[in-house]
């Protein structure tokens, strides 16, 4: 349930306000003054405050320049009297989200509120998108054995045309990687590249999260949003555990990919959209046609390229490389030196059997920078490795 602070000196004012906000399912908390409120929100977290600009011992203005101080963002709605609008411009330019006006009107209250929350919303999705591109040392392959030479040949020759791919193996092998590689040497290379996964989305969500949903849809639904479809129009629609999507939404992907339309969940227009599509699974999807889990005519559509990637244990002379790789990265995103390993180290590294393939791989290069010495030894890969091997 979203949290508002309400900062006002005037009792009356705060009052109305959470009557307002309390009807609408907010949860609120008032403050008499900008020290109150400051205190308040140093010690809970808001997803929106509502601030008075005059007020004794600390105003709305210097409120804003406490927040910048210390680094808090939450969109802060101002409210000020008609002959304040000078002093209202000043607040936004120190970081205010929006401002009402008093006497306060119903209506404009639970709009500004609304939309300062999506807002934020989309402010901390983007952060997160921008945190995670941070942690990716590229998308290149990394491996010199035939395994690895002969993927990379044939994302080399599929990935300028526009033909479907479905990419198989186990998990964490590398498909996303795969399908990464694909698109940025694709001729929609300067397009997004959209990943859903479709076993982390819950079945009756999964439409609206590839196609979007009108406002009204569902009781959720407060605003139009649009699809991953709509997102990806132009460039590359990665849907990664394709075996793990509901009947329901295969029939909806089947058709967009047939006629190259969509909608949105609740509407009644068709969209035209120019995707590419890249599948992968982890799974036998041929298995699971004949269990009556996936459809056999949306199958024969994804898969007019697969491309089978290897697991780890299929290509074990690439683990002094896929190492080296690791360590530099892990180097990185700690600040820390690199840390060296040596040669008998990266034997018994290889003696091993990788059931979770590069994913479990990297996670115990990992723990052995964490938990080792300057150089990593084969003492230190029998003492900190062995939880993850058989």
């Amino acid at each position: 349930m979203s949290k508002i602070l309400i900062i006002d000196d005037e009792s009356s004012i705060r009052a109305a306000l959470r009557d307002i906000l309390e009807y609408e399912g907010y949860t609120i908390d008032e403050a008499g003054d900008g020290d109150a409120g400051l205190k308040s929100v140093l010690k809970s977290n808001y997803d929106a405050i509502f601030c008075d600009i005059k007020m004794p011992k600390k105003d709305g203005l210097d409120f804003l320049t406490e927040l910048k101080k210390e680094e808090i963002q939450v969109p802060v709605i101002i409210m000020t009297g008609h002959g304040d609008i000078e002093t209202a411009v000043e607040a936004l330019k120190r970081g205010a989200y929006d401002f009402v006006q008093k006497p306060l009107d119903l209506n404009r209250i639970l709009v500004t509120v609304r939309n300062a929350m999506t807002h934020e919303m989309l402010v901390q999705e983007s952060k997160s998108l921008k945190k995670k591109l941070g942690k990716v040392v590229g998308t290149t392959i990394i491996g010199e054995s035939q395994a690895i030479i002969d993927i990379t040949s044939m994302i080399d020759t599929i990935a300028p045309t526009e033909a479907r791919v479905l990419i198989t193996g186990g998990n964490g092998s590398g498909k996303e990687l795969v399908a990464r590689q694909i698109h940025e040497k694709s001729n929609r290379n300067t397009q997004p590249f959209v990943e859903v996964n479709c076993a982390a989305i819950p079945s009756e969500l999964i439409e609206s999260e590839l196609f979007g949903h009108e406002k009204g849809a569902f009781t959720s639904a407060i605003k139009t949003k649009p699809g991953k479809f709509e997102i990806a129009d132009g460039g590359t629609l990665f849907l990664d555990e394709i075996g793990d999507m509901a009947l329901p939404a295969q029939a909806k992907v089947l058709r967009a990919l047939q006629e190259n339309k969509i909608t949105r969940v609740g509407g009644e227009k068709d969209m035209k959209v120019n995707v590419r599509i890249l599948a992968a699974t982890n799974k036998d999807l041929k298995k699971e046609i004949a269990a009556g889990n996936f459809r056999e005519d949306l199958y024969h559509r994804l898969s007019v390229i697969v491309v089978r990637v290897p697991s780890l244990n299929e290509r074990k002379e690439d683990i002094p490389l896929l190492a080296e790789h690791f360590l530099n990265q892990i180097a990185a995103e700690y600040g820390q030196p690199k840390k060296q390993i040596n040669t008998a180290a990266l034997k018994a590294l290889q003696q091993h059997s990788w059931s979770g393939n590069v994913r479990e791989f990297r996670n115990v290069i990992e723990r052995l920078v964490i938990l080792s010495d300057q150089t990593i030894d084969e003492k230190a890969v029998k003492l900190y490795a062995s939880p993850y091997f058989h």
